[in-house]
């Protein structure tokens, strides 16, 4: 088998230029390792992943955290003709990915960030956690590989590689390591010139599953004592509170604004309002994982709630003119 193969092989972390979303001057530079991967991907290709937004209207609040939201499969297929799913690893990992990739399917694999030098001064040689790759590039013999990651697309090599794939040194890593792993096949790969009217029939669906309730507004209610709870947990636990509550409510309503102004731009009148209220949402998180960290120095909760008012506002109007004009 030749070891030297690409999914995409026009692709090199060296002359790579990363989607406009993810451009640092936005107020979520990123947002998860899943979206801000298809992101990439997408744009990789030559395909605009604004249009794949639509799903963000579900978010919803689940008692301990704000939903970790993801672009669903189908959606994928619907819009761009990719097929998404699961890649069974019952042998060696290098191998099945390789035999994936030579058959033109981009692999999506949970790893390790503490191997991943694109999260230096995060993660990279600091701290153990999962995140997801889009593998690109592998090469065993060299022991090189190249990904798309959060906002980017990067390479890495040598002890890094074995430090992922648990060879050499880093063996005794894990007693059995296999990671979950999808594969997304591109043969039936699709530009569709409805791409709009393809998004607006999902939008449609999507808003029959948004919550019935405002989940920002539920969120606020129990916000000041979650925050509180943060001053028994060890050093650390602020970055991953506010990762999975405050930053994945402001990037999912980013995208939804994104998305809004997509569709003014493709043609569709009428949408800058509530795309300005979706990105008063993702602002609005903004300042309050600036005014959580103040919080928790001063050991003052109570204001906190009220901090989310312009948001819990917003999603208000954000759905009423969706669901008055879509549903």
């Amino acid at each position: 088998m030749n070891l030297d193969i690409a999914c995409l092989p026009q692709l090199r972390p060296q002359t790579y230029q990363p989607h406009a979303l993810h451009a640092t001057e936005r107020a979520w530079p990123e947002t998860n390792c899943y979206v801000d991967l298809w992101i990439e991907v997408l744009h990789a290709m030559n395909l605009p992943p604004q249009a794949s937004f639509a799903f963000t209207v579900t978010q919803d609040f689940e008692g301990d955290q704000i939903g970790f939201f993801k672009i669903p499969t189908e959606d994928l297929e619907m819009l761009y003709g990719i097929r998404v799913q699961e890649l069974a690893i019952f042998d060696n990992v290098e191998d099945h990915l390789l035999t994936q990739i030579a058959r033109g399917r981009l692999c999506i694999v949970e790893m390790d960030s503490f191997f991943l030098p694109d999260t230096r001064g995060l993660t990279y040689h600091i701290e153990h956690g999962k995140t997801t790759l889009g593998i690109n590039r592998l090469n065993p013999a060299t022991r090189t590989l190249e990904y798309f990651h959060n906002g980017g697309y990067y390479a890495l090599s040598g002890d890094d590689f074995d430090g992922l794939f648990r060879r050499g040194a880093h063996a005794g890593l894990d007693e059995l390591f296999l990671p979950y792993t999808e594969f997304a096949k591109l043969d039936g790969l699709v530009r569709r010139q409805d791409l709009r009217e393809a998004s607006v029939e999902l939008l449609r669906r999507h808003l029959q599953r948004r919550p019935k309730a405002n989940p920002i507004a539920a969120f606020a209610k129990a916000f000041p004592e979650q925050a509180r709870a943060i001053l028994d947990k060890k050093d650390g636990f602020f970055h991953k509170y506010a990762f999975n509550t405050l930053r994945q409510i402001g990037a999912n309503f980013g995208l939804l604004a994104d998305y809004l102004i997509w569709r003014e731009l493709e043609g569709e009148a009428d949408l800058v309002e509530p795309a300005a209220a979706a990105q008063k949402i993702a602002d609005t998180a903004k300042v309050a994982q600036f005014q959580l960290a103040r919080a928790l120095a001063r050991q003052r909760f109570e204001p906190l709630g009220a901090m989310l008012d312009p948001a819990v506002e917003a999603w208000d109007k954000v759905m009423a003119i969706l669901d008055q004009r879509y549903r």
